[in-house]
């Protein structure tokens, strides 16, 4: 087992990064012209140009580098939210190779933005470069674990199962343990992008070939040796029905496999010997994948254009969801993202899709985390995120730190903000029977008014104020309180008619004919816009 590695095609030992650009929007703060945005795969910024190789010229050009670092440093403690300056930042250090500042670089843009894919593996590549030790090879497992949680890439996918079937020694010693391990982590490559149409086979053949090299070192013991004949027979079982695009030549290699075993008379047959249930498999998963081709082909066309390819996504899940396969719809939807990241046409759908079918608590909260670090700026995402959660029954600790989230964003209106704030709002007065304090929905209203009046309408001034009071006589059963709420709109907006017209319509409402009367009478002196001093007290 210590030589599987080298028994491998020679393709799998190449790092598979692929040119990407990093030319995500500069700020979170400023959504992007083009509501496609561009892919996860497709943001690498071009390489510097080479240095003169003089010594003089190396000394200029280390300390032009090291001022560029420090200017992009300042520039980050500015703007934290600064994309462009982050993704130059990690380009600069990794071309120093200041290891330290350079994870430190990269831990601060991750916890701001998911990082692409081709990020991740030069991320790991260079701490692999560096590694020695349990330990590394616990943190680079881990860097591995990060990447493939942020974007469906299955390059990404590979390299992390090539590295641990490498690096791990419980694996490469073929232990208990580490055959488990190993197969757990295949398995969970194959949930994650076995049903991708285009790529996925990449990821079962290298599920099969682990199998089969296990197969080939067996120790002579017939039971065990017919158990690992029945692993690999299963996953080109699994294999052969699902929709890939190479789907019959993987049941020419299934033929060829089982004519090696001495299971079949005539391996060039297309259906000689394939048993009956598995034929039907495949002859169903061909048609399934007859019936996609023609958006994949789509899909692939290298002069789409990142809104034409968007449109062919958004046909692609329509009609994929029309065949009511969860699985498949949600693949198609992490292919889409992964390719138009900063789409908030293809989030809002992802997650109104998972909210609708799924409904799975830890799927919802990793694709609404994702969604809202991809579009920061989209304030409907973080609504949808927060009753989402509160449907799932989150913790009042969760949901208030994905609230602060939200309001530390800046949406291209103050509406947005006032939205968030009412969505919490009322997410805090449906929790009041389980106990929630009424001082949280108060303190709530306060840093609403405090943050939101001076540049809200006069209508959405209206619409915060009139609910605050409200709940501050129906809930927190304080008319005091509410009163307070008035009084305070008034010191800021009493030259506005309409704030002391529903200020007078609450107390009237409450029965409160002599505070009703007391208040026309403060409104005799006042001098309103337009005729509002004449408007008649009927």
């Amino acid at each position: 087992c210590q030589h599987r590695a080298q028994a491998r095609d020679t393709e799998r030992h190449k790092h598979m990064a692929t040119p990407m650009e990093e030319d995500r929007l500069e700020a979170a703060a400023a959504p992007p012209a083009d509501v496609a945005g561009g892919g996860a795969e497709d943001r690498e910024k071009p390489d510097a140009p080479p240095m003169e190789s003089d010594s003089d010229s190396d000394d200029e050009g280390d300390a032009g580098d090291e001022l560029r670092i420090q200017a992009l440093e300042r520039a980050l403690l500015e703007q934290p939210l600064n994309y462009e300056s982050h993704v130059q930042l990690i380009q600069c250090l990794r071309k120093s190779g200041n290891i330290e500042k350079l994870r430190a670089a990269r831990e601060e843009m991750n916890k701001y933005f998911p990082l692409t894919p081709k990020m991740w593996q030069d991320w790991a590549k260079d701490e692999i470069s560096l590694s020695s030790g349990r330990g590394s090879f616990d943190d680079i497992e881990k860097l591995y674990e990060r990447g493939v949680q942020e974007y469906l890439n299955i390059k990404l996918w590979r390299d992390y199962l090539d590295y641990v079937e490498e690096h791990d020694q419980s694996v490469s010693q073929c232990s208990q343990s580490g055959l488990s391990k190993m197969r757990d982590l295949y398995e969970r490559a194959i949930t994650a992008g076995g049903l991708h149409v285009t790529e996925g086979s990449k990821l079962w053949e290298a599920y099969r070939e682990y199998e089969m090299a296990i197969l080939t070192i067996n120790d002579g013991n017939d039971e065990e040796k017919a158990k690992q004949v029945q692993r690999v027979r299963a996953l080109f079982h699994r294999q052969l029905s699902v929709p890939l695009a190479d789907i019959e030549s993987t049941l020419a290699a299934y033929k060829s496999w089982e004519a090696e075993e001495g299971n079949t008379r005539d391996p060039d047959s297309q259906v000689d010997d394939v048993p009956p249930n598995v034929l039907s498999a495949y002859k169903k998963a061909s048609e399934m994948y007859n019936a996609r081709k023609q958006y994949e082909d789509e899909l692939s066309d290298a002069a789409e254009s990142e809104a034409n390819k968007l449109q062919v996504f958004l046909k692609y899940i329509k009609f994929e969801e029309s065949f009511g396969d969860p699985a498949r719809v949600q693949v198609l939807y992490e292919r889409a993202v992964s390719e138009l990241p900063v789409s908030s046409d293809l989030w809002m759908g992802y997650t109104s899709y998972l909210d609708r079918t799924l409904k799975v608590p830890a799927i919802l909260k990793s694709v609404y985390h994702r969604a809202t670090r991809n579009c920061t700026w989209v304030s409907d995402l973080w609504v949808h995120y927060l009753l989402s959660l509160e449907r799932i029954r989150a913790s009042e600790d969760e949901l208030r730190h994905v609230f602060e989230l939200a309001i530390q964003c800046s949406f291209p209106s103050m509406n947005e903000y006032l939205n968030i704030y009412l969505t919490r709002v009322d997410s805090l007065r449906r929790g009041m029977p389980t106990g929630l304090d009424f001082e949280l929905i108060r303190q709530t209203f306060v840093d609403a008014a405090e943050f939101l009046s001076p540049q809200l309408g006069i209508e959405e001034l209206l619409l915060l104020h009139a609910y605050w009071a409200k709940l501050e006589c129906n809930i927190g059963k304080d008319i005091a309180a509410a009163r307070a709420v008035w009084e305070n709109a008034l010191k800021k907006s009493g030259c506005v008619l309409e704030v002391w017209q529903h200020y007078i319509s609450m107390e009237i409402e409450m029965g409160h004919t002599h505070e009703a009367r007391s208040l026309y009478k403060r409104c005799y002196s006042k001098k309103f816009a337009g005729s509002g001093s004449e408007v008649s007290s009927s």
